[in-house]
């Protein structure tokens, strides 16, 4: 099976998107990352939830688990604070890697081996039309499981 078969919607984010948007996206969805587009349509990153959560808290609370204990809602409202009025380009985290997409040709072996490599729970699945860029979908690894548990 190629990843144009095994592509499927998904629910993206831009840059440019307010930042508290994206975070109510991923919560809403129950989505296992974020996938952002640049203005070109581009995948510019993908962001497991888990990244999206440590953007939101505040270090110290990270780091230090009797804080994060004794905390309790106090720090709903920091937390909302940290994303209000950001973009998602601001609110990213400072180190990214390549977002790992495939074309619609990949093989769903190839895409399980990209997903495995770069510990991303979905890869994005795109077409190019000389300078332009298309995303078909993503694919995610609950859809390759179904596909190789299913034969």
């Amino acid at each position: 099976m190629r990843a144009r078969d095994l592509a499927e919607s998904y629910p993206y984010v831009t840059t440019d998107d307010d930042a508290m948007d994206a975070a109510r996206l991923l919560a809403r969805d129950s989505l296992p990352a974020l996938l952002v587009l640049d203005a070109d349509g581009q995948p510019h990153a993908i962001v497991p939830g888990s990244q999206v959560l440590r953007q939101a808290l505040p270090e110290y609370v990270i780091h230090d688990p009797l804080l994060a204990s004794a905390a309790g809602e106090a720090i709903d409202a920091e937390i909302a604070e940290r994303l209000a009025g950001r973009t998602v380009a601001e609110w990213l985290p400072r180190r990214l890697f390549p977002p790992p997409y495939v074309g619609p040709d990949a093989t769903a072996v190839e895409v399980a081996a990209l997903m495995a490599r770069t510990h991303s729970p979905l890869v994005a699945v795109i077409e190019r039309h000389g300078g332009q860029v298309r995303l078909i979908g993503t694919v995610t690894a609950a859809r390759l499981m179904s596909c190789f548990l299913d034969r």
